[in-house]
C-alpha cells in the first residue's frame, strides 16, 4: 500500500482539552502530524481543525475511526483527493548580501504574488500565501540567499462540496 499525504477536517466542540485529546490520539498511536491548524467557525461553540498527516488507506481509516470516537468530535472529513481548497501563509526573513540579491528576491516575491513586508539593509521580510507546494517552491528558490527565519501557518482547508453532501 502507498503512503500518501492526507488533509483531514475535524469539527470539534470549542472546549478546553480537545486539542490535547486529538494530538494525544496521534502521538499515542505513533502517527505523525505534518501540520495542524485550529480556527473558530461561524458557530462560536465549534472549532475547525485541519490536520495534515500521512499513511496508507488502512492507517487513514483507523485515524478517522479513532477521531470519530472522541467525545467532543462532531464531524471528520478526509479532504484528500483534490476535492478541497487549501491555503497556507508563510513569513520569510531572508539575508540580502547586496542590491542585486535584494532585487532578485523582490522579483521572486512578485512572481509568487507575495508581499515585501520588511526592508533592511541586510535582510528582507516576505509574506507568501497560497497552496503549500507554492510556498515550498518559493522557499527552494530563496534558500541559497540564506533564510534567516521562517514561520508557516499550516494548512487551512475547506471542501469544495456543499456541507450536506459531505
Amino acid at each position: 500500500m502507498t503512503k500518501s499525504t492526507h488533509t483531514i477536517s475535524v469539527l470539534v466542540a470549542n472546549k478546553f482539552g480537545v486539542l490535547a485529546r486529538v494530538a494525544g490520539l496521534f502521538s499515542g498511536r505513533g502517527y505523525n502530524i505534518s501540520s495542524l491548524t485550529v480556527n473558530p467557525t461561524f458557530d462560536p461553540s465549534v472549532s475547525q481543525m485541519t490536520i495534515v498527516t500521512s499513511g496508507d488507506e488502512a492507517i487513514m481509516e483507523q485515524i478517522e475511526k479513532q477521531l470519530r470516537k472522541l467525545v467532543d468530535v462532531k464531524k471528520v472529513v478526509n479532504l484528500s483527493g483534490g476535492g478541497f481548497i487549501e491555503r497556507e501563509m508563510a513569513l520569510f526573513k531572508i539575508s540580502v548580501p547586496d542590491a542585486t540579491a535584494q532585487a532578485q528576491i523582490i522579483q521572486f516575491a512578485e512572481i509568487f504574488e507575495g508581499k515585501v513586508i520588511y526592508v533592511d539593509k541586510h535582510q528582507l521580510g516576505i509574506e507568501i500565501s497560497g497552496r503549500s507546494d507554492k510556498i515550498d517552491y518559493f522557499m527552494m528558490l530563496v534558500k541559497d540567499f540564506g533564510i534567516l527565519e521562517m514561520a508557516r501557518s499550516g494548512r487551512v482547508a475547506i471542501s469544495k462540496k456543499n456541507p450536506e453532501e459531505i
